[in-house]
């Protein structure tokens, strides 16, 4: 079974990664990222990366961790 990526488009530049694995394929991300979540909506373009054709997400909000 081959696990789904997605390229992440927006939010910091600092992110560690830009293609990251989903799963289960879905409509959101949320990526942990400074004591917080980064969220990225699908967006139903795709783009060709070195690890084939993905679907592209778009950053869309940041929320803080709740203590």
């Amino acid at each position: 079974m081959t696990n789904a990526k997605a390229v992440l488009h927006g939010g910091p530049e600092d992110l560690a990664q830009r293609i990251v694995p989903i799963t289960p394929p879905g409509t959101e991300l949320k990526i942990p990222h400074k004591g917080g979540y980064e969220h990225f909506k699908v967006t139903g373009r795709h783009e060709d990366t070195e690890e084939g054709h993905l679907p592209v997400f778009e950053w869309w909000e940041r929320t803080e961790v709740a203590e």
